[in-house]
């Protein structure tokens, strides 16, 4: 097991390896001179646009501003913002707590409401229960974050004035939670329901069946172990999904997030804020998923052999 941590934990490594070269690439590849493109709403002269291009070690080859970049990652540098001259990193670990809340309420509405409906549809097999399980995954998966998030809050927030609009408390938590969690329930609902379908026709189900086992015993400790297996593999993916979702939905309920602060960003044009964001979002996302391995390891011990 030592050995099996030890690879994903290699392969995480290489992901965020990656992400620095991509973010190192990032101020090159955009077209025109990155330093105007920052400062450019700024008051500056000429000498003043070279002296931070200097500054900024931008007028280096760009192997050399790497191994410098990488250098400083190090040590926990992640550079400085454009506006308001603040350290990258502590601007991300005050708001990575609100977008951490938001993906794990989400999650947990994804698993509790997707499994569920995807267990009882699996268990109706070829029922209307089924069909009408199916649809509403259907509908779930077809529709966007944003226009979902739009719908509750019309409903929830101004037609029933049940919930707020937005705001930092725990409150104005469950809609977006709800609108992250409801859009990828219904991911989970399908894949919940294929699986399971699958281990029901298994002969293992069918002998414990033939021993005279209770059917809500088989159900619970013979077939929803084994149908669980890649249910968790496919929660990594989920949480990049949320996490992701979260730049979107953050925005639409005002949620104060690294996802908000993301598009403040872009829209500033702060390079270093954005490349602190990528590779920040790379790390979390490698980082859940070596868990999510390790867990789907202890599942299914076979994985770890193979």
């Amino acid at each position: 097991m030592t050995r099996f941590i030890a690879q994903r934990l290699l392969a995480a490594l290489v992901t965020v390896w990656i992400a620095t070269i991509a973010v190192t690439l990032l101020v090159h590849v955009v077209p025109g001179d990155p330093v105007r493109i920052m400062y450019g709403s700024f008051q500056t002269t000429p000498e003043e646009l070279e002296a931070i291009r200097v500054r900024l070690g931008l007028d280096q080859p760009i192997w050399i501003q790497y191994a410098k970049y990488l250098g400083r990652l190090l040590q926990g540098d992640l550079g400085r913002s454009i506006v308001g001259d603040q350290p990258v990193l502590d601007i991300l670990l005050v708001r990575f707590p609100m977008t951490l809340a938001l993906a794990m309420a989400s999650l947990v509405i994804a698993v509790a409401v997707g499994m569920s409906l995807g267990f009882l549809a699996a268990y109706k097999r070829g029922t209307w229960v089924d069909a009408g399980a199916m649809i509403l995954a259907i509908v779930g998966v077809s529709m966007p974050h944003f226009w979902l998030g739009l719908l509750l809050l019309f409903l929830f927030a101004l037609t029933l004035q049940w919930l707020p609009v937005a705001g930092g408390d725990w409150m104005s938590l469950i809609l977006p939670a709800l609108t992250l969690g409801l859009a990828n329930a219904a991911v989970l609902a399908r894949m919940t329901r294929s699986a399971m379908i699958d281990i029901f026709d298994q002969d293992f189900v069918r002998t414990a069946r033939a021993k005279g086992l209770s059917q809500t015993l088989v159900l619970y400790r013979h077939a929803l172990r084994s149908g669980l297996v890649p249910i968790v593999a496919m929660l990594g993916l989920q949480f990049a999904y949320l996490m992701g979702g979260a730049i979107v939905v953050e925005n639409v309920f005002a949620w104060n997030g690294v996802g908000r602060f993301a598009i403040e960003a872009v829209f500033a044009r702060d390079y270093p804020l954005i490349q602190g964001f990528i590779l920040f979002f790379a790390t979390v996302v490698a980082l859940a998923s070596v868990i999510v391995d390790v867990a789907y390891a202890f599942l299914d011990p076979r994985i770890r052999y193979s």
